[in-house]
C-alpha cells in the first residue's frame, strides 16, 4: 500500500521531470507558453494532464539550469541583440511608458523568442494611430475578452530582426497584481532598468 510519505517523493521526481523537459521544448524548440510546454513535456512522458504538474517558477528554474549547461555564446549575443532591440523600440514609444517583460527580460530567451512589450493606456487606438507615423509595420493578433489582466490589443512586428510582441492594456490593469504571461514571468521593467542590464550595471 503506497502511503502519503512514499508518493511525496515520487510526486516531485515527477514535478522536476516534467520540468526539465518543458525547459527543453522552451529554449530548444522555441516553445514560449509554459503552461503549454508542461502539458506537452507531460503527454511526451505518458503522463496525464492529471498528474501534479510544476509551478511556472519550477520550470523557469529547470530552464537557467539547462542554460547554464548547454547555453554558449550565440546565446548571450543573441540575448545582448534581443535587449538591445528592445530598448530602442522602448525609447520609439517612450510617451507611452513601456515595459519590458518575459524572457528576454529575465535571461531565459531561446532561439525562437520574441521581445515582449507592454504598454498601459486609456486608449489602444492612440497607440496605433502613433506607430502608423513610425517605420514600424504592425500586424494585429487575435486577443481573448474579459477582465483588466487582459490585452486590449497584441500588435507584433520586426525590428532589426527582432520578432516583436506589443501587448496593450487598460491603464487600470497596471494597478492590479500582474499574472505570469506565457513566458511564466510577471516582472517587467521600464528603459532604465534594461539599459542598465545592457550596460551590466545589473
Amino acid at each position: 500500500m503506497t502511503t502519503r510519505a512514499h508518493a511525496l517523493p515520487r510526486q516531485n521526481n515527477l514535478r522536476r521531470a516534467i520540468a526539465a523537459a518543458a525547459a527543453r521544448l522552451i529554449a530548444e524548440e522555441g516553445v514560449e507558453d509554459y503552461a503549454f510546454a508542461k502539458r506537452k513535456a507531460a503527454r511526451q512522458m505518458g503522463l496525464t494532464e492529471a498528474e501534479s504538474l510544476p509551478t511556472n517558477a519550477e520550470v523557469e528554474e529547470a530552464l537557467q539550469e539547462h542554460l547554464a549547461i548547454y547555453q554558449d555564446d550565440d546565446h548571450h549575443e543573441r540575448l545582448f541583440a534581443l535587449r538591445t532591440a528592445a530598448a530602442e523600440v522602448m525609447h520609439i514609444l517612450e510617451p507611452f511608458k513601456p515595459y519590458l517583460t518575459g524572457t528576454v527580460l529575465n535571461g531565459t530567451a531561446g532561439a525562437y523568442s520574441s521581445v515582449e512589450l507592454e504598454i498601459y493606456t486609456d486608449s489602444a487606438k492612440d497607440v496605433e494611430i502613433f506607430l502608423l507615423g513610425t517605420t514600424l509595420r504592425y500586424e494585429h493578433k487575435e486577443v481573448r475578452r474579459g477582465g483588466h489582466d487582459v490585452p486590449e490589443a497584441i500588435l507584433e512586428f520586426d525590428y532589426d530582426g527582432a520578432p516583436m510582441r506589443l501587448s496593450i492594456f487598460d491603464r487600470i490593469a497596471e494597478r492590479n497584481p500582474r499574472k505570469p504571461g506565457p513566458g511564466g514571468t510577471s516582472e517587467r521593467a521600464r528603459i532604465e532598468a534594461v539599459e542598465a542590464l545592457l550596460s551590466g550595471d545589473i
